[in-house]
């Protein structure tokens, strides 16, 4: 397996790791617009 194709299959389990949990979670819509563009942003800040 190459790098883009493990790239690829991480990218697509957290993707739908990330539908689960909203579904699950029982989220109204701004709450998750606000999770998509928050979220990243304190990973950013915490990893870095």
């Amino acid at each position: 397996m190459n790098k883009g194709t493990a790239g690829a299959t991480g990218a697509m389990i957290w993707f739908m790791g990330w539908l689960f949990t909203i579904s699950f979670a029982g989220l109204v819509w701004w709450k998750i617009i606000l999770g998509i563009v928050v979220w990243p942003l304190y990973l950013g800040w915490a990893l870095s």
